[in-house]
């Protein structure tokens, strides 16, 4: 999950510490398999939560120094002695708390120095590892709301909090459970390290490759083919990876060739991949882990999740199917040639297996109601069943390869750690001073009173802050920051929390930073900043689409079944004529005027019929307009072929 190169930085492996990072980020997984599998209770280990989890801290701070240097100039195979020091201090502090948590989180109004002293080491090393993995920008937020937390109260008006004094913060920050082994950590510990194992299992059986060549006998054969693969695999791949960039580089390096051969711009090509890979964060049922964050955060089952999150992701690859498509058709891309499609026959005999887990994750999920950790744990045991008795083009998975991809996964969610506990230190400040109402209150009166200036500026602050993060630290991060005001002026819970994780994800591919975009373009070899223009333009949908369900929640089924049918169908409609308005053509290339009305009419069809009384005549403008323009293009195109006129494939 890692998106920041400091934290690929491997020790030598021929080196004491190699050795010891590589044993400890097999115990990273192995502890939330265990936990998973309720094996500490089983054996008799009866813990707190706290403790376990301070445990795992225990584990992955020395990790983390042992892998990420101090500056990205530093050499990553030498581990300086500061580095071993810190390991040592991350170690020693972290188990002291995970042995003596029973009694010293009881010890609040006293601060024994001991529990001070270990809960000031404990902030020191997950803020510099923060910095570490994740880079300065969440960094100075952490000490921002640090520093807020001991001087809150000097703010005058509505943000300032009350009187915090220093050794109460920091002991209540280190050891109270709304602190750094609060709910975030246990969450990233506990379900995204056994989903990140699941997708890292799924990637050493050859899961990407049986998927990108399943939806390439899936869409080959159509115009545009190239990239409608690119659209299916990573909605497929995306969501569980967890990682908008990982999944870029992993699908993108077989996606992007094929659409560049077939003729695809490399600013198109990128944008495509880095659209659909940013949008399997969005699809369900795992969205990037997202969704067990959110149903732990709104107190609700994680099947209610999933099915509000549902339309509005398949609208989003809708709209990027259905733009993929027109560009092919503007451009005279035709469909991939048959002998380099593969054979359905060989694909499916060799991978038959492959949604095996994927069965068996929902099945737990929703009919047998396991936790998520659970699930997911069943799912990877179904599917290292599966590899190592079948095997994926006569190759099975080896015992030496599952104990890589049980390194491989400590590894990759150190980042997500370090974010975890960030968001536990936000949470604790925000909780012990009181700023938590100040902040919402600041928040709504930035809005002035004014619904929808506060969704606006709350969109600007999901995308600001959610640049470069992977999506459970996305989802993490904005929930405790903005989702409250959200619900604050009257949103419904469900729909402010699937707000704040678009425009989070937006940040993927919105310029300046658009680090999906990016990676894309180092594929491609184009302009970065025009492939993130072009990322914006192919992934329009998610800019709109959440003020849709946040104005009505029918798009997200909180309303009645009528409702819900007819919008989606209306907005299905709007996204199709807003997309050929985007991209120039429909059945034929169209100018200006024409591209203008069919984006006017999508738009009138996408704006729900419940978000403003009388709603219901926008749905109907849009509807009468849209058809009498699709009807007229179907017509005229029509009856230039039956001329002999070649269609126009450029619009005007």
């Amino acid at each position: 999950m890692s998106e920041n190169p400091a934290s690929e930085g491997v020790s030598g492996p021929q080196s004491l510490g190699g050795w010891l990072a590589d044993a400890l980020a097999f115990l990273v997984t192995a502890g939330a398999l265990a936990w998973a599998a309720d094996l500490f209770r089983k054996v008799g280990l009866l813990l707190y939560k706290e403790q376990f989890l301070a445990g795992m801290l225990a584990l992955a701070l020395p990790l983390l120094y042992l892998k990420c240097r101090i500056s990205s100039k530093a050499d990553p195979n030498r581990i300086p002695w500061y580095d071993y020091l810190a390991a040592l201090a991350g170690f020693a502090s972290s188990a002291f708390m995970a042995y003596r948590y029973p009694v010293l989180a009881e010890l609040l109004a006293d601060t024994p120095t001991e529990g001070l002293v270990v809960g000031g080491v404990m902030l020191a090393l997950v803020t510099e590892g923060l910095r570490r993995t994740v880079g300065g920008v969440l960094t100075g937020i952490s000490v921002g709301f640090i520093l807020l937390g001991g001087f809150g109260h000097y703010i005058p008006g509505d943000l300032g909090g009350r009187p915090v004094d220093w050794d109460i913060l920091f002991y209540y920050l280190a050891w109270d459970s709304s602190g750094i082994l609060g709910l975030p950590m246990s969450v990233v510990t506990i379900i995204v390290t056994t989903f990140v194992f699941f997708g890292q299992v799924l990637m050493k059986c050859g899961g990407s490759t049986f998927f990108t060549e399943f939806s390439m006998i899936l869409v080959g054969r159509f115009r545009g083919g190239q990239a409608k693969i690119a659209v299916i695999a990573s909605s497929l791949f995306g969501s569980i990876s967890g990682s908008a960039v990982s999944n870029v580089v992993t699908t993108g390096i077989v996606t992007i060739p094929l659409m560049r051969n077939a003729g695809y711009r490399p600013e198109q090509a990128g944008a495509i991949e880095a659209v659909a890979s940013t949008g399997g964060q969005l699809m369900p049922p795992i969205m990037g882990a997202a969704a067990f964050l959110m149903a732990e955060f709104l107190e609700i089952p994680y099947t209610e999740v999933v099915t509000a999150a549902l339309i509005p992701a398949m609208l989003y690859y809708l709209a990027l199917f259905i733009q993929a498509d027109q560009e092919a058709a503007r451009m005279g891309i035709t469909r991939i040639p048959a002998e380099d499609i593969p054979k359905m026959w060989p694909v499916l005999k060799s991978g038959w297996f492959f949604p095996v887990p994927f069965v068996v994750l929902i099945g737990c999920l929703f009919f047998l109601n396991y936790t998520p950790e659970t699930s997911a744990l069943y799912a990877t045991i179904a599917m290292v069943a599966c590899a190592m008795v079948f095997g994926y083009r006569g190759k099975r998975l080896t015992l030496g390869e599952l104990i890589a991809a049980m390194r491989q996964t400590g590894v990759a969610v150190l980042d997500i750690f370090m974010i975890g506990v960030t968001a536990g230190v936000v949470i604790g400040v925000l909780n012990i001073s009181g700023l938590d109402q100040g902040l919402t209150l600041v928040l709504v009166e930035m809005g002035a009173g004014n619904p929808i200036l506060m969704v606006l500026i709350s969109a600007g602050v999901c995308i600001l802050l959610g640049m470069g993060m992977p999506t459970a630290g996305v989802y993490l991060v904005l929930a405790t920051l903005v989702a409250p005001s959200l619900v604050e002026i009257g949103i419904v819970p469900i729909a402010a929390h699937l707000f704040i994780l678009y425009f989070g994800m937006m940040s993927m591919i919105t310029p300046p930073v658009a680090i999906a975009a990016f990676a894309a373009a180092s594929l491609t070899g184009a302009d970065a900043m025009k492939t993130g223009f072009a990322a914006m333009r192919f992934g329009w949908l998610a800019y709109v689409i959440p003020f849709l369900f946040v104005a009505s929640p029918s798009l997200i089924l909180q309303g009645s079944l009528l409702e819900t049918a007819i919008a989606v169908f209306t907005a299905a409609f709007g996204v199709w004529l807003v997309s050929a308005g985007i991209t120039g053509f429909l059945f034929q290339g169209q100018d200006a005027l024409f591209r203008v009305l069919l984006a006017v009419s999508g738009l009138l069809l996408l704006f729900p019929a419940g978000a403003i009384e009388g709603g219901e005549w926008t749905d109907l403008a849009g509807m009468v307009l849209g058809t009498a323009l699709v009807i007229r293009d179907l017509v005229t195109a029509r009856r230039l072929e039956r001329a002999g006129d070649p269609v126009d494939e450029t619009p005007g």
